[in-house]
């Protein structure tokens, strides 16, 4: 494999305000993987990304062995980091994995019960999202605004069943981008028939969060568990329609 190439050669400016250089380094090349200019499967160095990111080469070290854990990048045995394509196989089990482990915390917080607050909030958040589905069609504005809050309500899921193992568990098995909750959810930004699937997904949504209120257990871990489907069959439109994903990172994905 030959040493990466960047479709921009510029320097990268590493914002000054917040967090340290490690975080920032990892940020800015998470966003040169998932935007397609480093390209899938390309071999990269600590020494190409000081140039790049114009940062030393501790926090380039440090950022990445964080994205070799996050399942972005490879160790390569003649050193240097490659980075991953996955298959539509590993990309649908690790959503699988997902809504497993949704499920279950789906059914922990039935069975345990969920602080009023919680509820209220996740309440809240839905009919945020009943406010930004009104609409026939959806700009891009209100597409982005449903994207954060499908990401907070599924947030607020995880919090109710009150266990940070499965927390942790739910949140590293989200960590590739298509395998998060929204992760696929762009597939839909311009296409067809969007606010539909948004208004099933919606309409899952306030039926988990109904079984859990009722104490529900079984009912609501089913539910969850469908839910991940959504993002199943989202990936293979992604598949068939690259042009109209607008998925970051579903370049990294090769045919089985």
């Amino acid at each position: 494999m030959t040493t990466a190439r960047v479709r921009s050669r510029r320097v990268l400016e590493l914002p000054e305000e917040g967090g340290s250089q490690a975080v920032k380094a990892q940020q800015r090349l998470r966003e040169l993987i998932l935007s397609g200019q480093l390209e899938a499967a390309a071999r990269i160095t600590e020494l190409t990304l000081v140039d790049l990111l114009g940062v030393s080469r501790t926090p380039i070290r440090t950022a990445l062995l964080k994205l070799e854990q996050e399942g972005l990048l490879q160790a390569l045995p003649s050193g240097g980091y490659a980075v991953r394509t996955f298959s539509e196989r590993e990309v649908g089990d690790a959503i699988e994995l997902r809504g497993t482990l949704e499920g279950l915390a789906a059914r922990l917080a039935a069975e345990r019960g969920v602080r009023a607050s919680l509820l209220k909030a996740a309440r809240q958040c839905l009919d945020e999202i009943d406010l930004v589905l009104r609409d026939a069609a959806l700009d891009d504005e209100t597409f982005s605004a449903y994207v954060a809050l499908n990401g907070r309500f599924h947030k607020q899921l995880s919090e109710m069943a009150d266990s940070e193992v499965l927390a942790r568990e739910i949140e590293r098995a989200s960590s590739l981008p298509f395998a998060s909750a929204s992760g696929f959810v762009g597939v839909h930004a311009h296409h067809a028939g969007a606010r539909d699937m948004l208004v099933v997904a919606q309409h899952q949504h306030r039926q988990v969060l109904q079984a859990i209120e009722r104490r529900e257990a079984g009912r609501a871990e089913a539910l969850m568990r469908e839910h991940s489907r959504i993002a199943q069959h989202n990936m293979r439109l992604a598949r068939q329609h690259p042009t109209l994903a607008g998925t970051p990172g579903v370049q990294l994905i090769r045919n089985d």
